[in-house]
């Protein structure tokens, strides 16, 4: 017999070996399963683990931290942690422009920023605190990200220079295209 002919008796005997191993262990897990001892591995979350895990925020702000960040703060914070990807006022890139853009969606070309396509402020915080910055996600403590929500909603125009945001006040930022999204007509999603 040729090479290629014994390679593939040993890929196949290979193969059924995996298979029947793979088949053994799952016939001893379920029987540990059905005596309530799971499958033999890991172990069940803890409350403080699953709570350490609930970050989501709502659009209601559900979910929000206590802390607290200003303009000026949110300033500083971007300039050491997101400017080297956004640019030093949000528009120049290499990654997305997160200012300008209003009035843009209805043309040929539309510039989809914080300020002209968010429908919510309050995603703003859930994104930040999950993904940012791209070198570190997750870094970022409550009142640095307040601090940068606070200065990114001031350079597009939709909260004043004084504003201080927080879980109080986050939810209440109506962003410009707030109504710009179709409603879920699913009768089991909630409407906002």
């Amino acid at each position: 017999m040729d090479g290629y002919g014994t390679s593939m008796r040993k890929s196949l005997l290979i193969g059924i070996g995996t298979l029947a191993i793979g088949l053994a262990w799952c016939f001893w897990t379920a029987g540990s399963a059905e005596e309530g001892g799971g499958y033999g591995l890991g172990r069940t979350a803890t409350d403080e683990e699953i709570r350490a895990w609930n970050i989501d925020v709502s659009p209601t702000g559900e979910g929000l931290p206590s802390g607290q960040g200003t303009v000026k703060q949110g300033a500083q914070v971007f300039a050491a942690k997101c400017a080297m990807c956004h640019g030093p006022t949000g528009t120049e890139g290499p990654k997305d422009r997160l200012v300008g853009g209003q009035g843009t969606l209805t043309t040929a070309k539309p510039v989809k920023t914080i300020g002209s396509y968010w429908p919510y402020a309050t995603t703003l915080y859930d994104f930040i605190n999950r993904a940012m910055p791209f070198n570190a996600p997750g870094s970022l403590n409550p009142d640095e990200i307040y601090s940068v929500i606070a200065w990114l909603l001031y350079q597009n125009g939709i909260v004043k220079e004084d504003a201080v945001i927080d879980a109080r006040t986050l939810p209440l930022v109506q962003m410009p295209n707030r109504n710009g999204f179709i409603q879920d007509p699913r009768p089991d999603v909630p409407s906002r």
